[in-house]
C-alpha cells in the first residue's frame, strides 16, 4: 500500500508536467486553444493537491478540504472548455461554467452554515460526476474524427472518473480504508485522463506533419497549373520506370511532344485561355496512357510522355499516333473552337541510350526534324 505522501508526491509530481507540457503545446504554431484550457486545469489540480498535503493537518480540516474540493470543481469546465474547443464542438461552454459557479456556491454556502460531510458532498459530486461524463459522451461522439485509442482511454477515463466523484465521498465516509485509497484511484484516473489527451494531441501534430509532407511533396512533383507531373518527378521515376523494362525485348518509349500553333492562341485570346488548353490537353494524355506510364509537363507548352512494358518498337509509334490525334481534336473553350498540332519525338530504351538524358537528347531532336518537315507528326530518333 502506497502511504499518503507518496500518492501525492507521484500525483503532485506528474501533474506539473502535464501543466508545462499542455502549456508548451499551446505555443504551437496551429495548435488550437484546447491545450493551454487543459494546462490550466491541470494546474488547478495541482493547487488543490498541494493545499491538501500541506494543510490538511491543520485545526480546520473542514475549510482545507471545502477549499481543495473547490480547485477539483474550478478544472472540470476548465477541461471541458479545452474538450470543445480541441474536437471544434458546437457546444456551449456557459453551462458548465453555471454547473461550476453552482457547486461553489453550496461549498461555500455549507461550510459556513457547518453543514454534515455528505449533504456538502452531494452537489459538487454529482456536479464532477455530470460534467465528467460530459467529457466522457465527447469523447466518444467524436472518436471517428480524432485518434481513436487516446480518444476511448479519455472516455473510458472519464466515465470511471464520473463513478468516482458519484461514490467516493460516501463511501469514504463511512469507510476508513477505501479514504485510505480514493485519493490513489483519483491520482491513476487523472493521470490516465490527461495522458490520453496528451497522446491525442501528440498523434494530430504527427497527421498534420504527414499531410504537410504529403503537399510539400506533391508541390514538389506536380505541375501547379495542369496537376501533371513535373521534370523532377520524371528524374526521381525514370530508373524506376527502366526497372519495368526486366522482360526480354522489352521496351521504354520516351515521347517528347511540343505544341503546334499553341503560342498564337496564347497571344491572340489570352493567357487564361492558354491555361485552359495546356489543361485540356493534360487531361487527354492522362486519357489516352496507362497507369504504368508517366505524363510530364516539362514547360511551356512541351511535354512528356514515358511509356513502359511495351512489346516493340512499333508500339512506341502507334502510341505517339494517337496521342497526336486526341491533341489535334478541336478544344472547346467559352464557346470558341481552338485547333492545335503537336510535333512528337521519339527515344527509346534500350537502342537509344540507357539513362534519362541521351533518351531526351533523341527524343528532342526527333521532334525538331518532325518540325522541319511540316509538323503534326510523330518520328522515330533516327542515329
Amino acid at each position: 500500500m502506497m502511504s499518503y505522501e507518496v500518492i501525492h508526491a507521484f500525483g503532485g509530481t506528474a501533474y506539473f508536467l502535464f501543466a508545462v507540457l499542455f502549456l508548451w503545446i499551446s505555443r504551437v504554431p496551429r495548435t488550437n486553444a484546447g491545450p493551454g484550457w487543459w494546462a490550466a486545469s491541470i494546474a488547478t489540480a495541482l493547487v488543490a493537491r498541494i493545499i491538501l498535503f500541506f494543510f490538511l493537518p491543520s485545526e480546520q480540516p473542514a475549510l482545507v478540504i471545502a477549499v481543495y474540493v473547490a480547485f477539483n470543481v474550478l478544472e472540470k469546465p476548465l477541461l471541458l472548455t479545452g474538450l470543445v474547443r480541441f474536437l471544434e464542438l458546437d457546444t456551449r461552454v456557459v453551462y458548465f461554467w453555471l454547473a461550476a459557479v453552482m457547486a461553489e456556491a453550496w461549498i461555500a454556502i455549507g461550510l459556513l452554515a457547518g453543514w454534515h460531510d455528505l449533504i456538502r458532498a452531494s452537489v459538487y459530486s454529482m456536479v464532477n460526476s455530470g460534467l465528467l461524463a460530459c467529457a466522457a459522451w465527447f469523447a466518444i461522439y467524436r472518436i471517428r474524427d480524432y485518434p481513436r485509442v487516446p480518444m476511448r482511454i479519455l472516455a473510458v477515463s472519464s466515465v470511471l472518473l464520473s463513478l468516482h466523484w458519484l461514490t467516493g465521498p460516501t463511501l469514504s465516509h463511512f469507510s476508513v480504508a477505501y479514504f485510505k485509497n480514493v485519493f490513489l484511484i483519483g491520482t491513476v484516473l487523472v493521470t490516465t485522463q490527461y495522458f490520453a489527451l496528451v497522446a491525442a494531441v501528440l498523434l494530430l501534430f504527427q497527421r498534420r506533419l504527414m499531410a504537410s509532407e504529403a503537399t510539400a511533396l506533391d508541390l514538389a512533383f506536380h505541375d501547379p497549373l495542369t496537376g501533371l507531373n513535373n521534370k523532377r518527378y520524371m528524374s526521381t521515376l525514370f530508373e524506376q520506370a527502366l526497372l519495368l523494362a526486366t522482360r526480354p525485348h522489352h521496351v521504354v518509349a520516351l515521347l517528347y511532344i511540343d505544341l503546334d500553333n499553341f503560342k498564337p492562341i496564347n497571344d491572340t485570346a489570352g493567357h487564361a485561355i492558354g491555361d485552359e488548353v495546356l489543361k485540356t490537353v493534360a487531361a487527354r494524355l492522362r486519357e489516352n496512357t496507362r497507369s504504368t506510364d508517366i505524363c510530364v509537363r516539362i514547360g511551356g507548352d512541351e511535354f512528356v510522355v514515358i511509356c513502359t512494358q511495351l512489346d516493340n518498337e512499333e508500339q512506341a509509334l502507334e502510341i505517339g499516333n494517337k496521342i497526336l490525334k486526341k491533341i489535334m481534336a478541336e478544344i472547346e473553350i467559352d464557346g470558341q473552337r481552338y485547333a492545335l498540332g503537336a510535333s512528337i519525338g521519339i527515344g527509346l530504351y534500350p537502342r537509344h541510350g540507357d539513362n534519362l538524358n541521351e533518351l531526351m537528347k533523341c527524343a528532342d531532336s526527333a521532334m525538331y526534324i518532325v518540325k522541319r518537315n511540316g509538323k503534326n507528326r510523330c518520328g522515330i530518333y533516327q542515329a
